[in-house]
């Protein structure tokens, strides 16, 4: 009795990536159009995962440039150009060889994409510290400085200490351990993107919180940058006090808050 199409691919969903060779085989001949688009459609699904793993090799490439250290740790931050809430530094280190499907610099994914991959870098990471500096704190030293400051935060929080860090652009100062700059790092390191996602998830979160307690300026949406719609409020309903008075100084803004 012929399988049906429906049985040949439930085979299929069973089968383990050392099984599809030799399905294919077995199935090649078969005329059905059912059964060809669905070998098709696992091969070209073999053929993404393969060229994953090939970009994945080389965003490690300066981790095993640098493996006789023993923990390389990756650094990146989100929040400098918004008008509103802190600038967050990520430092994470991940085991050697580590292996993250589709991570990437954060920018470069989705927001659900970013969640999904911040749960398995806090499982797979030996360590992870988190940074920040917030809008009083931007205004009082400014931004490059109070974005050194959230980094050194965030490896100060590291257990085990670095040996190494791999930094997004940056040499941070007052710091001992060696660094790394990497111009666009954050495409080129697997520790530098993990770092940029934990860093943009956390601020994101953040923001989202801030709406709820501050409502009216979008920062759900807008995540504190200037948006024209976020502008527009800000002039409307003046400044909330998670916004960077530095920031925003040139804006033409309501004395007061209407009631």
């Amino acid at each position: 009795m012929n399988e049906s199409v429906s049985q040949i691919k439930q085979k299929f969903e069973r089968a383990g990536n050392c099984e599809l060779p030799g399905l294919y085989e077995k199935y090649a001949g078969d005329s059905r159009q059912g059964v060809k688009t669905l070998i098709l459609r696992y091969k070209k699904q073999e053929k993404k995962l393969l060229e994953e793993h090939h970009r994945l090799k080389e965003m490690r490439k300066f981790e095993m440039e640098y493996e006789q250290y023993t923990y390389i740790c990756g650094i990146d931050e989100v929040g400098r150009g918004p008008l509103a809430g802190p600038v967050v530094a990520g430092a994470v280190i991940l085991p050697q060889n580590c292996e993250i499907l589709y991570i990437n610099d954060s920018k470069k994914l989705s927001a659900k994409r970013r969640e999904e991959l911040y749960d398995v870098i806090m499982e797979k990471a030996i360590a992870v510290g988190i940074g920040m500096a917030g809008p009083a704190r931007i205004d009082e030293i400014n931004i490059l400085q109070a974005t050194y400051e959230a980094m050194r935060t965030a490896i100060a929080k590291l257990d085990p200490v670095p040996k190494l860090l791999l930094n997004d652009a940056v040499t941070i100062p007052e710091v001992t351990i060696p660094q790394v700059p990497i111009i666009k790092g954050d495409t080129k390191s697997i520790s530098i993107a993990a770092a940029s996602i934990i860093a943009k998830v956390t601020r994101d979160r953040l923001m989202e919180e801030y709406d709820k307690i501050l409502p009216g300026y979008g920062f759900a949406d807008n995540k504190g940058y200037g948006t024209v719609s976020h502008i527009e409020a800000l002039k409307r309903l003046g400044p909330a006090p998670i916004h960077r008075a530095s920031f925003i100084k040139n804006f033409d803004i309501a004395v007061c808050k209407e009631e």
